[in-house]
């Protein structure tokens, strides 16, 4: 069960980073974490990613990388011994940050999670992209590291003297050149050769139109499909539906390793034409769903059926006299 939960803990958290990969791109994430506390977790542990497929998790208490979803051999495309030694430089990384936070903590805090998430892009034409490194306390963003086109910037708020930052965003930096966004992209090449199957799988989604909630909401659902990038619009009598009318629109995880998307509006008792409309790249041309809806419907069924109960009240008032 412990194990069930973290998977969609960590499905979600990817999910909602914000940050943006441009579509046809492809990326590695390393998610690290490190639980001060009673967890049934490992106190230290991180998983490796390939766009959304699991490709690898390491178990701080063993030490040990244990691969996933591999159906070839794949002690070739990473080097151990290195993502050992950035392994434990997270680890120490942790152990400066946890002093710090220390301070901040309460007596009721049972529990303290710290963060921190390493990515890098390939992009469609087989090119380095951005690199980033962020870090987080309590769910909460503290500090980023961009790594893009040889520039290298800085947002946080550490509480420190500038010539201190200054020196260890050196350190960083060099960090960054000579060691992890080489070896990061020369892993998620070799990865890409070896899982290709994987991300370039194409499933076309599934599209209805459903109207709910007594008839006043209508919802464009897209579910099933892969990769995660999908375009999902509203029509209103051939118009698109503006965006402060819209609810919803998050993208979630299906149990099979697909996706669904849904997006909800309020609608008026007024006659209206509505139109789901999807476009994404297992779809030659993009996918309509039309249904035409006479929201008076409603307000006919439910009249009747007040005036009966208003009908027998009266009649039952008066045998009652």
């Amino acid at each position: 069960m412990y194990v069930s939960n973290a998977n969609k803990i960590l499905q979600l958290f990817l999910l909602l980073l914000p940050i943006a990969v441009p579509k046809g791109s492809h990326s590695m994430w390393l998610l690290a974490t490190y639980i001060k506390g009673q967890m049934p977790f490992p106190e230290f542990s991180y998983v490796a990613m390939l766009d959304d497929v699991r490709i690898m998790y390491y178990n701080g208490e063993t030490k040990t990388l244990h691969p996933r979803g591999n159906t070839t051999a794949e002690d070739d495309v990473f080097d151990s011994n290195v993502l050992l030694r950035i392994s434990d430089y997270i680890y120490t990384h942790f152990m400066e940050r946890l002093e710090v936070a220390k301070q901040n903590l309460n007596e009721t805090d049972r529990y303290l999670v710290l963060q921190r998430l390493v990515m890098c892009e390939l992009k469609d034409n087989g090119e380095p992209g951005q690199m980033i490194t962020r870090d987080a306390v309590r769910g909460s963003t503290t500090d980023e590291l961009s790594y893009d086109d040889n520039k290298f910037t800085y947002q946080g708020h550490l509480n420190v003297p500038a010539p201190v930052l200054n020196f260890h965003l050196e350190i960083s930096k060099s960090r960054h050149e000579i060691l992890y966004r080489p070896y990061c992209i020369k892993t998620l090449k070799g990865y890409m050769e070896r899982r290709k199957n994987q991300v370039h799988r194409k499933v076309k989604p599934k599209v209805r139109l459903i109207q709910s909630y007594g008839g006043f909401h209508v919802s464009c659902l897209a579910t099933g499909f892969y990769p995660r990038h999908i375009n999902l619009t509203l029509f209103r009598d051939g118009q698109p539906v503006a965006d402060h009318e819209i609810t919803g629109g998050d993208l979630l995880p299906n149990g099979d390793g697909t996706y669904q998307m849904r997006k909800s509006l309020e609608i008026s008792a007024v006659k209206h034409i509505y139109t789901c409309s999807a476009t994404h790249l297992s779809l030659d041309n993009k996918l309509d769903v039309t249904l035409e809806f006479d929201h008076g419907e409603p307000f006919k069924s439910v009249i009747p059926s007040v005036l009966t109960v208003l009908a027998l009240d009266v009649v039952w008032s008066c045998m009652l006299v």
